[in-house]
């Protein structure tokens, strides 16, 4: 088994990376495949949300596994993981220097959440100037937004100007994806509600965006 290797990576904090990840991670493993997590991030948000799941309910982590590493040695964390996964998913810190680098490179596909305001659409511009610097293809992930205002269709025109694919799915403002969170859970395996359709939505665009082995 060769797995495919997404890198979520944002130069601005508060983008949603961690969030993304866990919800990523968790519809992946709902379509059956075998999805290992990488947390590079010191804060090690990732990390606790992945032992909430495993110490409420072990069973939850069948198919999902976690690991933890430097930046420079997530190429040999992946490339061991990805042995044994169908996907490896890593969650980045808020950079856009060299340390971020070896997680572009060892990528298939790198999404880029931005949560809805300019100043975060701004900051995605260096980190898509390094995946492509990598030759890497990227995904914007509109998150965070309030649908039918002004400010969501404008970041969301603005980012259709970037020299990068904008995902056609994207995450509202919803208390419903921090609560999953603390619990240790993915929105899909809350009570139904939007947020479950938007998560599966965005995982089949990822599905069809990383590139076939």
């Amino acid at each position: 088994m060769s797995g495919q290797v997404i890198t979520i990576a944002q130069q601005k904090g508060g983008s949603g990376k961690t969030t993304l990840a866990a919800n990523l991670a968790t519809a992946l493993r709902a379509q059956g495949k075998r999805v290992a997590l990488v947390d590079l991030d010191p804060q090690g948000s990732l990390g606790r949300w992945f032992m909430t799941r495993l110490e409420s309910d072990p069973a939850l982590c069948e198919g999902l596994e976690f690991a933890t590493s430097s930046a420079w040695g997530v190429s040999y964390e992946c490339r061991k993981l990805a042995g044994s996964h169908d996907i490896v998913i890593i969650d980045t810190p808020p950079k856009a220097d060299s340390d971020l680098r070896p997680a572009l490179r060892v990528a298939d596909l790198v999404i880029v959440p931005v949560a809805v305001s300019h100043v975060d659409l701004w900051a995605t511009e260096s980190v898509l100037d390094l995946a492509a610097r990598e030759g890497k293809p990227a995904l914007v992930v509109l998150n965070r937004g309030r649908p039918g205002t002004r400010l969501g269709a404008q970041v969301a025109e603005a980012a259709g100007k970037l020299e990068a694919t904008v995902a056609k799915s994207s995450l509202a403002a919803r208390v419903v994806y921090a609560e999953a969170l603390g619990l240790g859970r993915g929105v899909g395996e809350m009570p139904k509600g939007p947020a479950r359709e938007e998560v599966a939505a965005l995982a089949a665009e990822v599905a069809k965006a990383l590139p076939p082995r």
